[in-house]
């Protein structure tokens, strides 16, 4: 949202499914895989917060870091990632576009899905056995600080493929047409037997081969509702099987690159962190506050949505969480006021896309880590965007409200507006804790996370004490699920950035876009376009870590300052992400809200619009995304 609101869960057919030993035993097969996975991820998970804060603890109060702690978490991270993955499949939670599939109708959807499982199953059936053979590759190899073999680390890919598998064929045994399925295993059949034997003739096509199967290819996958992992990775080993002479040794190696990034770890941590805050109830602490404070105005409780969402956003890093803890908690009180769902849900959705800058987001973690960009400048540079476009949505709500009669209701006192803003406080500091232990060198960036969730949880149970530890479980399997379904992707399109770099055409696209009309503004402004477009269709993570090191190395060479440029394209990306009728964020809010999209899409464009002019005026002023970097 960051990258995870596009998270839709996956209707699985309930038309025609089969019956009798098939089902039940795809069942058991299911059932097995995910207890398995869930309580081995849910340690995992744990696992993880506890050690990174222990190296915090014993590197900053002890001054004894822990040598081996990075390599460890390293370790336990990339199988956290895989078998979040499997879970998020297995779950249907996958990143998926599903706006063209949902219109069809309950048997041509069912034939949608299973033909989509099948691809699936494809995809991994081609990794599967270089996957063992990356897994022995690397046997020989022995970790620097804790000298065991990095056959233990990467096994995680192989196991994590091969559980995918299980998963696939489970999920068919128990759902699928036995003719839907035939006719699916034809169809991807014959793609594959016609690949294979025109490999000249797909070889002379030249550039041709990228729009085949990097443009046609995977537009079609995600159109038919085929996760995007799956769309980028078949698309990747596709193209290298029939155009090069690629081992997909390479591509496992590549995938393996993607998701092991150290910085990554900040991820499922900003996640656990996000479900924590709302769970604890600091999020309603805050939102609270500030309606005593602003409450009474003329759409005074919308200025309070935006507020909180910029709060929440300061500390949780997760779009769906920020919005899933704001909407119930505002919702019912605007509704009493008059608001119309639809415009609570077009102002939700709209302020979703203006926090997407607010550390410690999880697309400006991706950005830094793909791009080699500061987190620290990032984090640094990410306030003041989100502000301008903040006041951009607030001119909207008082134009809209400036001539409504507002219904009576009573001003909190100011001991009122005192007592909230104490209850708030310990909520109200932890960004401010978060940033601090960065900028103070406390902490990682990867590792503030763990400190984040530590003083929630010392803060939640000791001031709010309204935690209910049943949540906590299936809190840490969700995180476990969000994080592998977004590291997978940044995984496969690392792949597909690394093949589209080997084709050349990250150097075609290097000189037409430093050829771009209007110099640095032009090369911007076609940029902010593009980003607004490809946030729409592939959300930010995705987008950003396939086309962030093709770009980024443009707008260097151009004199454009890294984190001006990172802030226009997360900004641009965010607005594509929650603009219909393809932004998934747009039909996220109106999830979380339970509103029918139709409604809130008619209201959602003053904000929108807005928000564009606020995008034009962050590629128009460097200042806004560079003022308060410390000077070079």
């Amino acid at each position: 949202m960051g990258a995870d609101i596009s998270m839709a869960k996956i209707p699985q057919a309930t038309v025609g499914k089969p019956s009798g030993l098939v089902a039940r035993t795809g069942h058991i097969l299911d059932g097995l895989i995910r207890w398995s996975t869930e309580l081995t991820a849910a340690a995992l998970v744990v696992a993880e917060v506890v050690l990174l804060f222990a190296n915090v603890l014993y590197r900053y109060a002890l001054h004894d870091p822990l040598i081996w702690g990075d390599e460890l978490a390293s370790l336990l991270f990339i199988w956290l990632a895989m078998l979040g993955a499997v879970i998020a499949l297995r779950r249907g939670e996958h990143m998926r576009l599903t706006t063209f599939i949902a219109r069809l109708t309950p048997s041509r959807r069912a034939f949608v899905d299973t033909f989509g499982a099948v691809i699936v199953v494809a995809f991994i059936l081609l990794l599967l056995s270089p996957a063992w053979e990356y897994v022995s590759e690397e046997w020989a190899i022995t970790s620097a600080a804790l000298e065991i073999s990095n056959g233990y680390r990467v096994a995680a890919l192989a196991v994590g493929l091969s559980l995918m598998l299980a998963i696939s064929v489970a999920r068919l045994m128990e759902q699928a047409r036995p003719r839907h399925f035939l006719l699916s295993v034809v169809v991807v059949g014959t793609i594959a037997a016609a690949l294979t034997s025109g490999k000249t003739l797909m070889t002379s096509l030249g550039n041709w081969n990228l729009v085949i199967f990097f443009l046609v290819a995977v537009v079609f996958m995600i159109v038919i509702g085929v996760p995007i992992m799956v769309a980028f990775g078949l698309s990747t080993v596709a193209y290298l099987s029939t155009v090069t002479v690629t081992p997909m040794l390479i591509v496992v190696g590549r995938i393996d690159e993607g998701m092991s990034s150290i910085i990554l770890l900040a991820i499922p941590l900003f996640v656990f962190l996000g479900a924590l805050i709302e769970a604890m109830g600091m999020a309603s602490a805050m939102i609270r506050f500030l309606a005593s404070l602003i409450g009474h105005f003329r759409g005074g409780l919308s200025y309070v949505l935006i507020g909180a969402i910029y709060l929440v956003s300061g500390i949780s890093g997760s779009k769906a969480a920020d919005m899933a803890a704001v909407a119930p908690a505002l919702f019912p009180e605007m509704k009493k006021r008059g608001e119309d769902e639809d415009e609570l849900v077009a102002m939700l959705s709209a302020s979703g896309a203006m926090s997407e800058t607010i550390p410690p987001s999880l697309v400006l973690i991706t950005i830094g880590s793909v791009t080699g960009v500061s987190i620290s400048a990032l984090f640094t540079g990410g306030f003041m965007p989100a502000v301008v476009g903040a006041i951009a949505m607030i001119a909207v709500i008082w134009l809209k409200n400036r001539k409504k009669d507002l219904k009576v209701v009573d001003r909190a006192t100011p001991s009122a507006v005192g007592k909230a803003f104490l209850v708030a406080l310990p909520a109200l500091a932890l960004p401010f804790v978060i940033r601090a232990a960065v900028v103070e060198g406390v902490a990682t960036a990867t590792e503030v996370a763990s400190v984040g969730v530590a003083y929630t949880f010392v803060v939640g149970l000791l001031f709010y004490r309204c935690f209910d530890w049943k949540r906590l479980y299936p809190i840490i399997v969700s995180t476990a699920s969000l994080s592998g379904a977004i590291l997978i992707i940044i995984g496969c399109a690392t792949a597909m950035a690394w093949a589209l770099t080997q084709s050349g055409f990250s150097r075609q696209l290097t000189a037409l876009m430093a050829t771009a009309p209007g110099g640095v503004m032009g090369f911007l402004v076609i940029s902010a376009v593009a980003f607004v477009v490809l946030g729409s269709f592939l959300e930010g993570i995705p987008a950003i870590v396939l086309f962030g090191p093709l770009l980024f190395p443009v707008a260097r060479s151009l004199g454009i300052n890294d984190v001006h440029y990172a802030m226009v394209a997360i900004f641009a990306m965010g607005l594509g992400l929650f603009a219909p009728p393809f932004g998934v964020g747009f039909y996220a809010a109106c999830a979380i809200a339970k509103v029918d999209p139709d409604g809130a899409m008619k209201r959602v464009w003053p904000y929108l619009g807005a928000l564009a002019v606020a995008l034009l005026v962050l590629v128009a002023v460097p200042w806004v995304s560079t003022g308060f970097l410390p000077a070079a």
